[in-house]
């Protein structure tokens, strides 16, 4: 793979980005890091959300952590779009527009006139996506759609961890970063569409069905009549039979994977507590049972020699790191996944790479997460607008 220079997959694709938290932001990412020219609007003075708040309080010289993961390789452009010079100019930029993205709560683009149907009227060929919570036109298409609600709502919590703990989150935004994939993968598809046809069309992503998604494998089980339950003992979910899960070691905790209980049995040497279980049978039915026998007999070993001595048998296992440990496991350093930069306010920063490669070239940083409205003045020279457009639509370009 090659190791250095600008990833060009979608080098002439023009992208206008309303988008804000994490869902939309991440999606234009990743095709801006594929080379699409990315023009986030932003509102002046305060700029998008994600300016604003940061998770852990990880402000870095004042610049928010979280803008900061998730905004490389674009351009900021600052209007009030509740401004008639402001609007006037967002819609000419959607006039010129490969694709609009956008994530505000259904209808605020509608009101804006920057919605779907105003934006093909004068741009036929345009790809709109639209990210939300629950959908454009869902009953629930007014409340708030975050990720710790759709886990809530779709399932997720309550089918995570054991009975005793109650519906336990997932430790990461897992919905919206999914969503985001989602998206991204969504507006490709409609370009390739677009580039065989000549046809524009709209996408919709939701958080919802992002969260469905991700529980694929459980909801069909679901949906053809597997009675799923929480498991009493720390297995990893629903639906796998033992001994499938984390394991307290004496000295930390060691996953254990899909693997026969006769073929476990052989490791610990034969354990006859264990004998009961060996038929694969029952490795699902009495899985709680199963689990409360491996525990005591799992942290008489350190988890560096159990790693060992399960890996030897072939058997599917894995030590469980802490954010620390993982930067230092050979196979996650072996990626290469930091990119590390220096920004104007921040200083030193560290993020994540783009997390796909490409034989045509690596993607990498080719511009910084922008200040606010970096790029007003040159988008909107881009986009045909006189000095005194410029001037009426955005005061502080033409300062």
């Amino acid at each position: 793979m090659p190791d250095g220079g600008e990833l060009k997959l979608l080098d002439g694709i023009r992208i206008v980005a309303f988008s804000q938290f994490l869902m939309g932001p991440v999606a234009c990412q990743y095709l801006a890091d594929m080379g699409a020219d990315v023009i986030k609007v932003e509102q002046p003075g305060r700029g998008a959300w994600e300016r604003s708040w940061a998770g852990a309080d990880t402000f870095i010289n004042g610049v928010s952590a979280f803008f900061l993961l998730a905004n490389r390789n674009l351009r900021s452009v600052a209007l009030d779009l509740k401004d008639p010079a402001g609007l006037a100019a967002a819609r000419r930029l959607v006039d010129g527009a490969d694709v609009v993205v956008e994530n505000f709560r259904p209808g605020v683009m509608d009101r804006l006139g920057l919605g779907y149907e105003h934006v093909r009227e004068s741009n036929p060929g345009v790809v709109y996506a639209s990210g939300s919570g629950y959908g454009s036109d869902s009953p629930y298409r007014h409340l708030p759609g975050q990720d710790l609600l759709i886990q809530a709502i779709s399932g997720l919590a309550a089918n995570t961890g054991t009975a005793e703990q109650g519906p336990t989150v997932a430790g990461a935004a897992v919905v919206d970063q999914h969503s985001a994939s989602l998206l991204a993968m969504g507006i490709l598809g409609a370009l390739v569409h677009r580039a065989r046809t000549g046809e524009g069309q709209r996408v919709e992503v939701t958080l919802m069905q992002g969260a469905l998604d991700l529980q694929m494998e459980p909801v069909v089980y679901h949906l053809n009549g597997a009675q799923l339950e929480r498991p009493h003992s720390q297995l990893a979910d629903t639906f796998h039979a033992a001994p499938y899960g984390l394991y307290a070691t004496a000295d930390g905790h060691v996953a254990i994977s899909m693997t026969p209980i006769a073929t476990l049995s052989e490791v610990l040497g034969h354990p006859e507590e264990l004998e009961p279980y060996q038929d694969p049978a029952v490795a699902y039915t009495h899985r709680d049972e199963i689990r409360r026998v491996l525990d005591p007999l799992i942290r008489q070993g350190t988890t560096a020699e159990w790693v060992t001595r399960l890996r030897e048998r072939a058997i599917w296992c894995a030590p469980v790191n802490d954010l620390a440990a993982t930067f230092e496991d050979e196979a996650v350093r072996f990626l290469d996944p930091v990119l590390e930069f220096e920004h104007r306010e921040a200083g030193t920063v560290r993020v994540l790479q783009h997390p796909v490669r490409y034989s045509s070239g690596r993607a990498g940083l080719t511009r910084q997460p922008p200040s606010l409205g970096e790029h007003t003045r040159e988008v909107l020279e881009e986009v045909g607008c006189s000095p005194a457009e410029i001037a009426a639509a955005a005061p502080e370009a033409s300062a």
